[in-house]
């Protein structure tokens, strides 16, 4: 295997079982990609991963673009798409969770998280591309963090800083003598924990998942070798199957992602008892 931490492929074409080599298995070197612009040692570069959340916004934007610039009484196919698109995250997320009124102001932007976030992670199973955008930790920090801070401006612009202060610590004098525990508990739970966690949910499934398919596909082509073929065509069923699953996986993933924030923006928003 190549030496160089920051190849392509995730392992060596000519590497099969029985050939004296060992298996190629996927480590932190199949997230890792040699910059197409510029130098990582100056941290001023563009690499893979940069390219594909470029494309998928341009094909997002570009989806919604050609769906609603003339939109009709009766839709088109892709208008209809997009309107099934749109209405369910704005009737099934934004408006069951923070409710119409209050919350039509953010469809805009949830609807924008939910997509944005699915097609970086049905990057993964998309041919030349195959790696989602999201196993890569800095991407779901950064959205995590958009969310993080409308919360905490929401809180204060709704409640002040005495109501904020009591929306994020839980504050509940019956609680009598726990209370300090509590208080103190909810604060570092809702300031330090909530936007930690928020991220590495969907990190951690992405990476995980993406981990998994590069395990099955490589076992496929590392097996493909005498008596091991048997277990090549075994190993390609489940990736075949994990693809699948996959598939699911992305789509949940992003919908949780929304949905949590969806949570975080009503909290901030209702009164606190």
């Amino acid at each position: 295997m190549s030496a160089d931490p920051t190849q392509v492929l995730a392992f060596e074409t000519d590497c099969h079982i029985f050939d004296g080599c060992g298996f190629p298995a996927p480590g932190l070197h199949s997230f890792l990609f040699e910059p197409l612009w510029g130098d990582a040692d100056s941290n001023l570069y563009f690499n893979k991963t940069m390219l594909l959340a470029l494309l998928g916004s341009i094909i997002i934007v570009g989806f919604f673009w050609a769906a609603f610039r003339r939109p009709k009484v009766v839709p088109g196919k892709l208008q209809m798409v997009a309107e099934t698109g749109y209405d369910f995250i704005r009737r099934g997320v934004v408006y069951e969770t923070i409710g119409k009124k209050e919350g039509e102001k953010y469809v805009p932007l949830i609807v924008s998280l939910f997509f944005f976030i699915w097609m970086m992670n049905l990057w993964s199973i998309i041919p030349l591309a195959q790696f989602p955008v999201t196993s890569i930790i800095a991407y779901p920090l950064v959205l995590a963090l958009i969310v993080y801070v409308l919360w905490v401006s929401l809180t204060f612009k709704r409640h002040g800083f005495v109501g904020f202060f009591k929306n994020v610590t839980g504050y509940d004098k019956s609680l009598g003598a726990v209370l300090p525990l509590a208080m103190t508990i909810e604060f570092f739970s809702n300031l330090l924990v909530r936007p930690f966690t928020h991220a590495v949910r969907l990190f951690a499934n992405m990476f995980a998942g993406h981990t998994l398919l590069l395990l099955f596909t490589i076992a496929s082509w590392y097996l493909l070798n005498g008596i091991g073929i048997a277990y090549a065509g075994v190993s390609f069923v489940m990736t075949i199957v994990m693809t699948a699953f996959e598939l699911f996986i992305q789509a949940l993933q992003a919908y949780v992602f929304v949905l949590l924030t969806c949570t975080y923006i009503q909290g901030a928003l209702a009164e606190h008892h």
